[in-house]
């Protein structure tokens, strides 16, 4: 019999992420792996979800958004950032910003293609250039603090270079990156006529320096795709509302993936989405930031006082940590090892990255959960190292 599976599929496993939790259930430990918030959202998004339903608002919406969330993102994007963004043109809703990734990806890569990636780096992106047929080439920053050289980042560009994804506030390291470096990638992406794909779904989770949109820079607004969404904003990681924007020309092809991958996000969700963007003013996402670095701050102690060896994160809600003086098994027999003994689950360190050997001495943990949860975690890895 011929081969039963697509070559495609063979270049990457399933998400190491998923895996751990599923493997913090199986221990009942702290799950501090996959990055989903164990508190309420706001009370406003639930009861305006709730309405939604409840008006029969329960129908397929228009495929790439409603009105009222594409106008709602729009008008935030002028009001964050200072952008005029179409929202019939160049908004479009998909189910997740992991879908929107996928849908970027399959619009504006042929096979062939190179599509480089910083790394360490979220699981998805060399995935969904393999199954764009694209070759994902992968630009490790450089250590210990994770800053991006510029001059590495032109000699990885090719003439065949479709795409550079950048990924700030970035999952895993937390790096927010500066504007010097914002700018040499805006550089770059002009000089070499090469797409920016950025994700940015962590916008608003920035504890020391600031995000910088690089659709701002000079010569990017028709270079850049912006992939975010209000799943970690609002703590609403299952509601898988996304957001893309781009230019017209790309949003036309990236409106037509993603009207065949999933038809559209759910109709009450985006108008309880809208809704939340409309009514949550400032002070929400000032005090969200807050509440999260007091979060990482508990996180960040334990785990030194533990022995594992980490920075602050600049953004994002993860830690990446080393933890060569506690253990000398290798990343993923340490994490499966800490969930089954300790009780807590990280996540293992080579799945960010292209070679497992650069993570093998790493572990990522999430502190996006209640203060108690992470007392009590943290708690747990004191004792056991101790």
């Amino acid at each position: 019999m011929s081969q039963r599976t697509a070559v495609r599929t063979h270049s990457f496993t399933e998400s190491v992420i998923r895996e751990m939790t599923r493997v913090a259930r199986e221990h009942e430990a702290i799950n501090l792996a996959q990055g989903f918030p164990d508190f309420p959202a706001p009370q406003l998004l639930k009861d305006a979800a709730c309405r939604a339903i409840q008006d029969d608002v329960n129908q397929y919406a228009t495929t790439w958004g409603t009105d009222s969330l594409r106008g709602a993102v729009a008008d935030q994007y002028a009001r964050w950032y200072g952008m005029e963004v179409d929202p019939e043109r160049e908004i479009t809703v998909t189910c997740g910003a992991t879908e929107a990734m996928a849908a970027v990806m399959l619009a504006t890569v042929n096979p062939g293609d190179e599509v480089v990636v910083l790394e360490p780096f979220y699981e998805n992106y060399g995935p969904d250039a393999a199954l764009s047929g694209a070759r994902p080439v992968f630009l490790p920053l450089s250590a210990p603090g994770f800053r991006l050289d510029p001059d590495r980042l032109k000699a990885a560009v090719t003439e065949k270079t479709r795409a550079v994804v950048i990924n700030t506030p970035n999952n895993p390291s937390g790096r927010v990156l500066d504007r010097e470096e914002t700018q040499a990638v805006a550089d770059l992406c002009v000089e070499r006529d090469v797409l920016a794909v950025t994700d940015e779904i962590y916008e608003h989770i920035v504890y020391d320096g600031e995000h910088l949109p690089l659709a701002r820079m000079p010569g990017m607004r028709d270079r850049t795709i912006v992939v975010s969404g209000l799943s970690k904003t609002f703590s609403v990681t299952g509601w898988r509302i996304g957001t893309i924007v781009a230019p017209p020309d790309l949003t036309s092809a990236i409106r037509k993936v993603h009207d065949f991958l999933t038809v559209g996000a759910p109709a009450p969700l985006q108008k309880a989405c809208a809704e939340g963007l409309c009514k949550l003013g400032d002070d929400y996402y000032r005090e969200m930031a807050a509440d999260y670095r007091s979060r990482r701050d508990i996180l960040h102690a334990g785990l030194r006082e533990a022995g594992f060896d980490c920075g602050k994160p600049e953004g994002a809600y993860y830690i990446m940590a080393d933890f060569s003086r506690l253990s000398s098994l290798d990343d993923t027999a340490f994490s499966k090892f800490l969930a089954r003994e300790c009780g807590v689950a990280p996540v293992p360190g080579s799945s960010f990255f292209s070679r497992p050997q650069d993570g093998a001495r790493l572990v990522r943990f999430a502190f996006c959960k209640q203060r108690s949860t992470l007392d009590q975690a943290a708690g747990k890895l004191s004792r056991f190292f101790g």
